[in-house]
């Protein structure tokens, strides 16, 4: 079904750089990889138009003004560093003066926009703290309050997610949730609506922002924490289709 819903998603890729030894000798191979691609290919048979920048890409051409941001209705932040957007290489390669793109991105959202945080090892806080989004400007409009330290809750055993309002527009069609196999924990904003849960920590919080909308899914969109179970799940759709359009709908 065509869709007018336009998405600026942003993350999901890194380049692996691996030694091997065997005895004597030993050799380096690099590789690169995309964490969003079954993600970004539901939204888009959903009708959802989806520009997609890696990490690499984003640093530099991610839009620096909450006008350019407008052209879109959502912004997606997925694994992609705080450091990564407010360090483009005019300012940490040439020193020069930029405009602050987390601001950007709080003011898009007070104007009007839609934010969804995906976690990962480098969104909310992330690993060892380097997501750095702890008293950012995101953080001012995102429907969680991060902590100030590693975030990251590891569950090799898995996960079962408990819904805590089913009747939300989020959740609709959505039933027999899967297994996460980690997520990042964070406290829910006084002013945001918790939606489903993993033990007492937000996975799926919402929040009226001024004029725009806010949402965080806490864990993966896929591997590591979002095992195959969940990437292949029957809601795996609906869900991230739910929560575009509603964030657009502000």
């Amino acid at each position: 079904m065509p869709n007018s819903t336009s998405v600026l998603f942003a993350g999901e890729s890194w380049v692996t750089h691996t030694v091997h030894i065997k005895g004597f000798d030993s050799f380096e191979t690099s590789a690169y990889a995309e964490g969003g691609t079954e993600l970004i290919a539901t939204l888009r048979d959903a009708g959802i138009a989806v520009e997609y920048q890696p990490s690499h890409i984003a640093a530099n051409a991610f839009p620096m003004e909450a006008d350019a941001l407008a052209a879109y209705d959502v912004v997606i932040l997925s694994d992609i560093g705080a450091n990564t957007l407010l360090l483009p290489d005019q300012t940490f390669v040439r020193s020069l003066p930029t405009a602050n793109r987390l601001e950007a991105i709080a003011e898009f959202v007070e104007n009007g926009g839609g934010l969804l945080m995906i976690g990962g090892y480098l969104t909310f806080q992330g690993i060892q703290a380097k997501g750095n989004y702890h008293n950012s400007a995101v953080e001012r409009v995102m429907p969680v309050v991060l902590s100030a330290t590693d975030d990251r809750v590891e569950a090799p055993q898995g996960l079962t997610p408990t819904i805590a309002d089913g009747d939300h527009p989020v959740l609709s069609g959505l039933q027999d949730w899967p297994d996460l196999l980690g997520y990042n924990r964070a406290a829910l904003h006084p002013e945001a609506h918790l939606v489903a849960c993993i033990g007492d920590d937000p996975l799926i919080a919402v929040r009226n922002v001024s004029k725009g909308r806010s949402a965080v899914f806490a864990s993966d969109c896929g591997p590591h924490w979002g095992p195959p179970a969940f990437v292949n799940w029957s809601g795996y759709r609906k869900l991230w289709v739910n929560l575009v359009n509603w964030l657009a709908t502000a």
